[in-house]
């Protein structure tokens, strides 16, 4: 632990790779960590068409590995690790993994969201044996099945139309009378002969013999329950959750303001506060971990981009 960096940036979604890279390319020693795979939730989506100059019909993987390629040719340095604790308040913050530690004089904190549990009974139990939520991970297991997608807005929409490729029928389940999605997004669906529709539904509970075979709705506004039951031939269906999602945030808790849901809000240049709203120097928040109006790749790299740039300026406070 003899190396103090620059600047350490926690996730390597679009927004901490971005900062990588500008970080890098301004010739400041950059450390990134991620647990996973790079790329955050960007990496489980088959088709990106709204980032600006992505080939249409590109997928995020391919996005995602040319934004890493950039970071390594900037000479930002990789370690894959689960990060378990950090100091955001000292003056030099320490970074605590299962198998390291490691020091910088920023840190850019990248580590994005997870998908939010569809919030049924029995949910854990089917989790891989039914439920799911990654289309592209998991549609080419539903192949001429019946499929059911929970979700109203964007990525519910587009993420039922994928798993239309795959499954004989989807049926998107959605707790209010209209969809959530953009327009144009709706008109696709509507359009789609695979595509159908349960409104002001939420799924109540799910079960089977080791593998999803069953499930209750119940009707918002009348409050019947609906039981939904697998075609005997299939002996089971596919159940996806798109519902939102929810900050890695805990790690930060007692050292940085957030608000109610664990987003983390900070001024224009990415600045994050202390719980109080006093000044903390050094430290940065990117991507959709931010509290903001629009998470999405476009508005990561973004976000990535400004927090690297701030880290230089900030600098020459040391030199």
């Amino acid at each position: 632990m003899s190396k103090i960096y620059d600047v350490i940036v926690l996730g390597a979604g679009p927004g901490g790779l971005a900062a990588g890279l500008y970080a890098g390319r301004s010739r400041l020693s950059v450390l990134i960590i991620e647990k996973g795979q790079d790329g955050g939730q960007i990496a489980i989506t088959d088709e990106i068409e709204n980032y600006p100059g992505q080939v249409s019909g590109d997928s995020g993987p391919a996005l995602i590995a040319r934004m890493t390629e950039q970071c390594e040719k900037f000479n930002a340095e990789r370690v894959s690790d689960t990060i378990k604790e950090v100091d955001l308040t000292s003056e030099i913050k320490t970074v605590k993994t299962v198998s390291g530690e490691y020091q910088a004089k920023n840190i850019i904190i990248a580590t994005g969201a997870y998908s939010r549990p569809i919030g049924c009974k029995n949910e854990a139990e089917y989790v891989g044996k039914g439920i799911s939520f990654c289309a592209t991970c998991d549609a080419n297991f539903f192949e001429d099945f019946e499929v059911y997608v929970v979700g109203g807005g964007d990525s519910a929409v587009e993420e039922a139309m994928y798993l239309t490729k795959f499954a004989r029928k989807v049926t998107l389940i959605h707790r209010r009378d209209e969809l959530r999605a953009a327009k144009s997004i709706q008109e696709k669906a509507f359009a789609n002969p695979k595509m159908n529709f349960i409104w002001d539904s939420t799924v109540e509970e799910v079960g089977g013999d080791e593998i999803l075979t069953w499930m209750t709705l119940k009707n918002k506004k009348t409050g019947e329950i609906t039981k939904i039951e697998a075609d005997p031939e299939d002996g089971m269906f596919g159940l996806f959750g798109f519902i939102g999602t929810i900050p890695n945030s805990d790690l930060y808790k007692g050292q940085i303001k957030m608000d109610e849901r664990g987003y983390i809000p900070t001024d224009d240049d990415m600045h994050c506060t202390t719980p109080d709203g006093g000044e903390l120097k050094g430290v940065y928040a990117v991507g959709d971990i931010r509290v903001k109006s629009l998470r999405q790749v476009v508005t990561a790299a973004a976000d990535g981009a400004i927090a690297a740039i701030q880290v230089e300026r900030s600098m020459s406070d040391y030199f």
